[in-house]
């Protein structure tokens, strides 16, 4: 059903004329008779000439029209030439026509969307006029080939009417909705649309009937300024009713349906006592939008009743000043914005889009920026409250632990538990609207890397899960920092040095102070071999280092190296430890003092930045490929805890015939992920894959990786 609202005489007669000046231009007769549709919508909404007359520019001149135009700047005037050009730097989002809310946006799509949302601040009026030019380009999708009219009915679907959803520009938003859900769901479309076309004389004359009623009762009650009308219901919020509570559409109470406009707040609540005392309410099915708003502020009393012939009826109860918001949501108020007082509920509506798209708050945020406002702009919204009757606004899925991180940062890290209505529930629990919430909590936060899984359902809101990585990050940082400290202290004391050294290790290391040097030790991005290095180079001369090495040779095994040094006699030895070099992978050596030369793979973090600070001890190397040698490895499995599993993984070595030199076994009691590392030694890094390839078999192992 399309808006059909006229506007107002003398807009329709200046857009008559701008139309008239535009078509004598030579404007594209297609694009002209779009921008007068989208005009005239926009008018009807705003009353906004302006407005009206920069949008039906907008759509001429995407279609061609120059711009630089001195009769149209002299007839439609400066500020409808702005508004214009506002519309074209909003920009297109060009949506694919498989596009989904889970794929996110690519940058310039995501660009797009968020130039909508900062016009919502800067000016809304823009927001109406794109949205009124989608909805003429989807009446008019019927003459466009199957894909452009599919990907414009995705678009609208998935980001422009959940938009308008959540401004409150309702008057758009239901034909939005039963125009795309025409195109992506013809056969429920066309189902639903003759159930309805099949009752509709009757159901025209019941309504009829009901609202004369309605009308003599108000009077008698002394509610005398009250209009009632039929309103018709959009087949799209038909199908979702139907989706959600699973019914037939012989189920619905709300196919009929009035509304009763009053003048107050207190008018309102004395109508639904009329209501009420006329037919019997059906129970579950009545809505205090008022007392408890939407998410886009919009405000209404919904009941349902046995009305006359014993037929389900809905009704919908709600102010003049509600009704207004109801058409246009937060566009309603932008004069507000020009000057003087501004009304609550636009800055609650520009509070929200300021929260959407605060650079403080997105770097909390994975993804691109669908995923930091799927919650707010996708989801519905549920209202659950707190002991003292507070309210608060969740996205539907919501738990009670999302409940907690809502309320405060501190109350969710706390959380151990949860009461809805007295009861005790688990916390991946959904809540429902108007639940009372509870939470229970322990002294100290702990929160659980379980929160985070999202098989597990612990969260809904992305909101709630960013606060949640936050801490661990801190709570990682730490201990990698006391690691750090620690190991960097015992490294001091062998080397008999002191404290005063670690500012020139922090150089040395091309660290920005100590306490990244202590994290990054922690992390084991700087290796306790880089470490020792560093130190042995600070307590002596850098000039001795080769020489020393090659004194050592008359004492040195005279087993055949698994490496040949080019262009030096055999010298000693060491595989690296930081990245444990295998053949055939690009290696090179680094002189150090007293263990000769140590063998590292040629992109090593480490051996870079050792050869940015003194490249003469790097030397070149290539593995002697006819030696008997095996070179140590180290091995990282990680599986979900069993029992059984490390004899499991030590089968696996014993059937590549390799022996463990080492292993350390550690389970994590929060997730019961067990961590296995294992030190071994290997031919060449054929036989490392393949050892990998069957331990990552292994039934429960998550991964099995070779640590650098």
């Amino acid at each position: 059903m399309e808006t059909a609202t006229p506007a107002a005489p003398e807009i329709a007669a200046q857009l008559d004329s701008a139309r008239a000046m535009l078509a004598g231009l030579g404007a594209d007769q297609g694009a002209l008779e779009s921008g007068v549709d989208a005009a005239q919508a926009v008018a009807a909404l705003t009353l906004d000439a302006e407005l009206a007359a920069g949008t039906m520019l907008h759509r001429v001149r995407v279609a061609g029209l120059p711009r630089d135009n001195p009769p149209v700047a002299a007839q439609l005037g400066a500020g409808a030439i702005r508004v214009a050009e506002a519309l074209e730097r909003l920009g297109e989002l060009h949506l694919p026509a498989d596009w989904s809310a889970g794929q996110g946006l690519n940058a310039q799509q995501a660009e797009t969307l968020r130039n909508m949302l900062l016009a919502v601040a800067a000016d809304p009026r823009l927001v109406v006029a794109h949205l009124a030019e989608q909805l003429v380009q989807l009446r008019d999708a019927r003459n466009l080939a199957a894909d452009e009219r599919r990907r414009l009915a995705v678009e609208t679907r998935e980001i422009l009417a959940p938009l308008a959803n959540r401004l409150g520009v309702w008057s758009l938003k239901w034909e939005l909705e039963d125009l795309s859900f025409r195109y992506l769901e013809p056969e429920d479309y066309h189902r639903i649309a003759r159930a309805l076309a099949e009752r509709r004389v009757d159901r025209e004359r019941y309504i009829d009937e009901v609202c004369a009623l309605l009308q003599l009762e108000l009077r008698s009650a002394d509610i005398t300024a009250a209009t009632v009308y039929g309103r018709p219901k959009h087949i799209y919020s038909i199908w979702r009713k139907m989706q959600r509570k699973q019914l037939a559409f012989e189920q619905l109470f709300d196919v009929r349906a009035v509304r009763i406009v009053v003048e107050s707040i207190e008018d309102c609540y004395a109508a639904l006592g009329v209501v009420h005392a006329l037919w019997h309410y059906i129970p579950d099915e009545f809505d205090d939008y008022i007392a408890t708003p939407k998410d886009n502020e919009y405000r209404s009393i919904h009941t349902a009743v046995i009305g006359p012939d014993g037929k389900s009826l809905e009704v919908q109860i709600r102010s003049r000043a509600m009704d207004q918001y109801a058409e246009l949501g937060v566009a309603a108020h932008w004069r507000y914005k020009e000057g003087g007082v501004r009304d609550k509920g636009y800055e609650r509506k520009i509070e929200w889009v300021r929260r959407v798209l605060d650079p403080a708050q997105s770097s909390q945020f994975e993804g691109d920026l669908i995923e930091r406002i799927k919650g707010e702009l996708f989801a519905d919204r549920i209202y659950a409250m707190t002991p003292r009757g507070e309210v608060v606004d969740l996205p539907r899925g919501a738990t009670a632990l999302d409940f907690a991180y809502q309320v405060h940062t501190a109350l969710g890290h706390r959380c151990r538990g949860a009461r809805v209505d007295g009861r005790i529930v688990p916390l991946n629990q959904p809540l429902s609207n108007g639940g009372v919430v509870e939470i229970i909590t322990a002294r100290q936060a702990a929160p659980s890397r379980d929160w985070l899984s999202p098989e597990l359902g612990f969260l809904a809101s992305p909101k709630s899960r960013a606060k949640v990585r936050a801490w661990f990050r801190r709570v990682d940082e730490s201990q990698h920092r006391s690691l750090g400290r620690e190991t960097l202290e015992r490294e001091l004391a062998r080397v008999g040095a002191g404290p005063e050294q670690i500012a020139t290790l922090v150089r040395e290391l091309h660290t920005e102070n100590a306490a990244e040097l202590q994290r990054r030790i922690g992390e084991g991005d700087i290796s306790a071999t880089a470490l020792s290095q560093a130190l042995a180079r600070l307590r002596a001369p850098a000039a001795a280092p080769l020489a020393t090495a090659r004194k050592r040779t008359g004492h040195a095994s005279t087993a055949r190296s698994p490496v040949e040094i080019e262009g030096v006699g055999d010298l000693p030895t060491t595989i690296a430890r930081c990245c444990g070099p295998v053949p055939p992978e690009p290696i090179a050596g680094y002189v150090t003092l007293g263990r000769g030369v140590t063998i590292h793979r040629k992109r090593c973090p480490n051996l870079l930045r050792m050869q940015a600070a003194n490249a003469r001890r790097v030397l070149r190397v290539q593995w002697n490929l006819g030696a008997d040698s095996l070179l140590p490895v180290r091995i990282r499995v990680e599986a979900l805890d069993r029992r059984g599993l490390l004899r499991d993984v030590s089968d696996v070595m014993a059937l590549e015939r390799l022996s463990i030199d080492g292993v350390n076994s550690d389970t994590d009691p929060s997730d019961r992920i067990a961590t296995i590392v294992m030190r071994t030694a290997v031919r060449d890094s054929e036989q490392l894959g393949r050892v990998l390839q069957r331990l990552s078999a292994v039934p429960n192992v998550l991964r099995a990786l070779r640590l650098a």
